[in-house]
């Protein structure tokens, strides 16, 4: 399955060069940088959280990590977060399967928060709409481009 017309389309309209790269289908963050004999630190994870006021947000955080939830509200200055239910964020990207929406919320009007330890990596990798296709292109233009909130959220996992 090709990326999605419209992600494509974004990055060309704001003119951000990145690589499309197909693998075998992998349904989580760690299965992607194997599949792609990537560091784990160099896949962006998207986790969806659900803010007290019923907003989307998107938590993006290293394929080796997990979100600490106290963590991110802290830094978001808000009471509190939850993860956000498949239901509750199906529909906001109704055009990639589930699972595998890109860390670009200005497509989907959502604000978007990323774990500083991305910020280290010269380039990232992340889904493409699909469970087979992943995007890559350098921090520096997705910070460019999506211009994210960072803070240190990310906790390694085990």
């Amino acid at each position: 399955m090709p990326i999605p017309a419209h992600i494509s389309k974004f990055l060309e309209s704001h003119n951000v060069p990145y690589q499309s790269c197909t693998h075998s289908r992998a349904y989580t963050a760690q299965g992607i940088a194997q599949a792609q004999h990537i560091s784990g630190k160099k896949v962006a994870k998207v986790v969806m959280v659900m803010t007290k006021d019923s907003k989307l947000v998107m938590a993006v955080v290293p394929a080796s990590h997990r979100v600490d939830l106290d963590r991110l509200a802290q830094a978001m200055d808000i009471d509190w977060v939850r993860l956000a239910t498949e239901e509750e964020f199906r529909d906001a990207f109704p055009e990639c399967e589930v699972g595998a929406m890109p860390p670009l919320g200005n497509i989907y009007h959502m604000d978007v928060w990323v774990d500083e330890k991305l910020r280290m990596c010269p380039t990232i990798s992340f889904n493409a709409g699909t469970h087979a296709e992943t995007i890559q292109m350098s921090y520096s233009d997705f910070e460019r481009l999506v211009q994210p909130k960072t803070a240190s959220f990310g906790v390694l996992l085990h």
